[in-house]
């Protein structure tokens, strides 16, 4: 099922959807399943599955040489995706990056998922590999998200790469992207930043998930803006509590979010990162329970693989 039909026919009451990290190479999905499975009391209505794009490591090949080699270290998204709607019976939702990927790669991904029965993909541009300062697409790929949404809705109306396909069926997928409350890392200012949102929703996208926010009305301007300049798609906040002292300023270095004066100086005062996880969790349900009261049809955790936090913030919220 198609996440705008989630919302649908969800008639109004509030669903908890999650976003997980593929496994790192060598490891199995169990772990997955394990901290899926705690999660599975809330029915959501979808589970997404981050792509983690390749890095490059420089081995030393002998006689004074080092060779540069393609390293995938979280690979197996799409089978995960598979293998989560078989074992729970929910839909699950691939990241598809521009960063990696030539135009046919992602032709050819969006067919295998459309074989397996998959309704839903998140279109984004992806991060700067680790040795690289700014992003660099890949040859004869995408180089913006916009021009990954129109990949996509390409293929929905039976468009390929390929001209001379005859009879090419349409693929049907609901396409998410990406919106920034707070505004992009890189975008120069925050209309900017909503421009380009405008040029994916008219591309072809269907719904908008937000980066992490830990102040509900940085929300609810965002979503005022983006109705203001004619994005009219639902809009999922997206929430992750804090875990960790180190978190107050990795957070905002890494993602460019404020945090606010109140939660900063309790967790400050916290003793240890038991007592921040605590704090986390109040604040993030907290917030929750404000979207809730505001009618937010879905509210989508960044769990990435822990799931106790998130129960007790939910439980909370419900209350």
């Amino acid at each position: 099922m198609k996440v705008t039909e989630h919302i649908q026919k969800a008639k109004g009451k509030t669903q908890f959807s999650f976003e997980i990290l593929p496994p790192l190479k060598g490891q199995n999905i169990q772990g997955i399943f394990d901290s899926i499975t705690p999660l599975m009391e809330f029915k959501p209505p979808f589970i997404d599955v981050t792509y983690h794009r390749e890095e490059y490591e420089y081995r030393e090949a002998g006689n004074g040489l080092w060779e540069k080699r393609v390293v995938r270290k979280r690979p197996g998204t799409v089978g995960i995706c598979s293998a989560i709607q078989s074992k729970f019976k929910v839909d699950a939702i691939p990241h598809i990056l521009c960063g990696g990927f030539s135009k046919e790669d992602t032709e050819n991904f969006l067919i295998d998922l459309d074989f397996l029965g998959i309704d839903n993909v998140v279109a984004l541009r992806g991060d700067a590999v680790k040795n690289e300062t700014y992003f660099k697409p890949e040859e004869k790929g995408n180089k913006y998200a916009c021009d990954l949404v129109q990949q996509i809705q390409n293929l929905n109306d039976g468009i390929y790469l390929d001209p001379e396909l005859e009879n090419t069926s349409k693929t049907d997928f609901c396409i998410g992207v990406a919106g920034y409350p707070e505004k992009h890392m890189e975008a120069p200012n925050f209309d900017t930043d909503l421009k380009y949102l405008k040029q994916k929703i008219d591309k072809g996208a269907d719904y908008i998930i937000t980066q992490m926010f830990f102040d509900n009305q940085k929300f609810f301007d965002f979503v005022k803006s983006c109705r203001e300049i004619g994005i009219d798609v639902p809009i999922i906040p997206g929430m992750k509590p804090l875990a960790t002292l180190s978190q107050l300023n990795l957070l905002p270095q890494r993602f460019k979010v404020d945090l606010p004066d109140t939660l900063v100086a309790e967790v400050q005062k916290a003793k240890d990162n038991t007592a921040v996880k605590e704090i986390g969790i109040e604040w993030c349900a907290q917030q929750t329970k404000e979207l809730i009261a505001a009618g937010i049809p879905i509210v989508h955790y960044y769990s990435m693989g822990k799931s106790e936090n998130i129960k007790q913030i939910i439980k909370r919220a419900s209350i």
